[in-house]
């Protein structure tokens, strides 16, 4: 049986302008993302908003970033099928960095594993504590 998600309601057009005027985006226009998934507590990445995917964000209940290397819009899964939805969206206390709770479809990360946060030090060396659940080729058809 699978779990189900739990309903995103969408905020008035209203809310989401007093949502962003509450955030402090950095001197590239951009906020800290944190990505976790809403059942288990895992977090599944970090990423970049700006106000355009913040608002979209919220707007449309599917997690939007901004992709640095690419200078545009990423809408997550676009081009993989591994979307998040949208569960929850909160700012922290100094109003510089968010917290999306989503519903990860799939693997988060674009390795095919299923978060970003998979090498840590083992006796004395950097290694990969999970492997990819994924290849990469299956994931972008490369």
């Amino acid at each position: 049986m699978t779990a189900s998600v739990p309903a995103y309601t969408v905020p008035s057009p209203e809310a989401v302008d007093a949502l962003l005027s509450e955030v402090r985006f950095n001197s590239d226009g951009l906020i800290t993302a944190i990505a976790q998934q809403h059942d288990s507590g895992e977090i599944l990445m970090l990423a970049w908003m700006n106000a355009d995917a913040l608002r979209e964000t919220l707007l449309t209940g599917r997690v939007c970033y901004w992709s640095r290397s690419r200078k545009g819009l990423w809408r997550k899964g676009e081009t993989s099928g591994q979307m998040q939805k949208l569960v929850d969206l909160r700012v922290d206390c100094d109003g510089d960095a968010v917290l999306a709770l989503v519903h990860q479809d799939g693997v988060a990360c674009h390795t095919g594993r299923r978060n970003c946060f998979f090498r840590a030090i083992r006796d004395g060396a950097v290694v990969n504590v999970a492997e990819p659940l994924i290849s990469e080729e299956e994931l972008y058809g490369r």
